[in-house]
């Protein structure tokens, strides 16, 4: 018998409930026989971006990528000398020809007002789709937030106001951590450093073993780490810390990431990330169907069908576009749309940098975010902010209420970059 995990999201309750140990097998419901599908394709189509806000043509005159070392910001520019900036994800070394080549130019001479349309018509002009995932997420995002920054400004309205209505002015975080790869002891000690230090009132820590950084083909992890790491979390920090765990798609085997679910359920965990690999849309739903604690998952997904799909086949609890892969705000806002028409939650997965600040405002917009949010530190970048401190206060970040993203790059730190030319 099927729980009611939607009851259990809302109840906060992620243990101590019987389920059949083995996952259905059952083919999910076509669209034609599922009408969970008329109700997400209406909330695809309905737009995001308020272009009622602005009565004439917001005409784009310039999209320049401009680098210092390894650092990227996007200036965007209307031929009425309105200018948005935004800050690139740090891959952006590894993908400014993909921005330079296949992006830059889609923009020009384009009306910003169209936003929605542009961001769409971007993925599939001259088959950028094939660089799907990050490859054409990244450079789409940070286009879209610079455009956003500079309509932002020009309306004296923030970034959440332009797509859609402010539901939540401090933002919950949780602290993120890594370190799976170190013993567990001196894991735990790093991970309480990290909470001390934020003071964040929820922390999620990584289970299963690494997929990267090693060369070795049979790399699993030690023995017995999962196992001994998910008690000893609970145990260090009692049982009103809110704990999470995230796989990062470690599970190969269905039933391994259920056994690994079912103790995460035994010591109270909120969630289970990613447990099987982001693409293994049918593993997660079998994942899913077999245990209590909500599952999470989307960082990786780049499809908005796949999202669509987890949701409409009830695949995941929890939908985490993050907002740099998946193409930018608008895109993201979407799914999490989609969750909420489902009954989900939607806790945006976040890269780190500079990138905490676009999430405030993202998350700003949802009235079905997650009761914390994720966080990985401040941006180094030498910035000012008139409305919020953008630092952690009793667990929570106020969201900058300025104009466009709210926040100010030193001008003369941005004179040491210099304009990407054709690559």
């Amino acid at each position: 018998m099927k729980i009611n995990r939607r009851k259990v999201l809302a109840t906060g309750f992620v243990g101590g409930v019987a389920v059949a140990a083995h996952p259905s097998s059952s083919i999910a419901q076509s669209d034609a026989d599922n009408p969970n599908y008329v109700k997400l394709d209406e909330i695809l189509d309905q737009p995001t971006f308020k272009k009622e806000l602005f009565s004439d043509p917001i005409i784009i005159e310039s999209v320049d990528l401009l680098r210092y070392k390894n650092s990227f910001l996007c200036r965007v520019r209307s031929k009425e000398g309105a200018v948005g900036i935004s800050v690139a994800h740090d891959t952006m070394s590894v993908l400014y020809p993909i921005f330079v080549n296949r992006l830059q130019q889609f923009f020009i001479n384009q009306d910003a007002r169209r936003l929605d349309e542009l961001v769409e018509k971007a993925l599939v002009f001259s088959f950028n789709y094939r660089f799907g995932g990050l490859g054409i997420g990244i450079p789409l995002a940070t286009i879209e937030f610079a455009i956003l920054d500079m309509m932002g400004r020009i309306s004296e309205k923030s970034v959440g106001q332009l797509i859609g209505k402010i539901h939540n002015t401090h933002i919950p975080v949780y602290q993120a951590t890594e370190w799976r790869e170190k013993p567990v002891k001196e894991s735990v000690a790093l991970i309480q450093e990290a909470v001390q230090k934020s003071k964040a009132k929820a922390v999620k820590i990584k289970v299963g073993a690494l997929m990267f950084m090693t060369k070795d083909l049979d790399a699993r992890g030690p023995a017995g780490r999962t196992e001994e790491i998910i008690p000893l979390i609970r145990e260090t920090f009692g049982d009103d810390m809110a704990l999470y765990a995230d796989a990062n798609g470690y599970y190969e085997d269905v039933n391994e990431a259920i056994r690994v679910g079912k103790l995460l359920e035994d010591y109270k965990y909120r969630y289970f990330e990613e447990p099987v690999f982001f693409d293994w849309l049918d593993g997660a739903k079998q994942v899913a169907d077999a245990l209590s604690i909500p599952v999470a998952g989307g960082e990786q997904q780049h499809s908005i069908y796949a999202f669509r799909w987890l949701l409409a086949n009830d695949g995941l609890d929890i939908v985490q576009p993050d907002h740099y892969y998946f193409g930018g705000m608008i895109r993201s806002l979407k799914v999490a749309r989609m969750g909420e028409a489902m009954g989900k939650e939607c806790i945006p997965h976040l890269s780190g940098g500079f990138g905490f600040i676009y999430m405030l405002h993202l998350v700003s917009v949802m009235p079905n975010a997650g009761p914390h949010i994720e966080f990985k530190g401040y941006t180094d970048l030498p910035i000012e902010c008139k409305t919020s401190s953008l630092r952690l206060e009793d667990g929570k970040i106020k969201v900058p209420t300025g104009s466009g993203i709210g926040v100010d790059i030193d001008p003369d730190y941005i004179k040491k970059y210099s304009v990407v030319k054709d690559v």
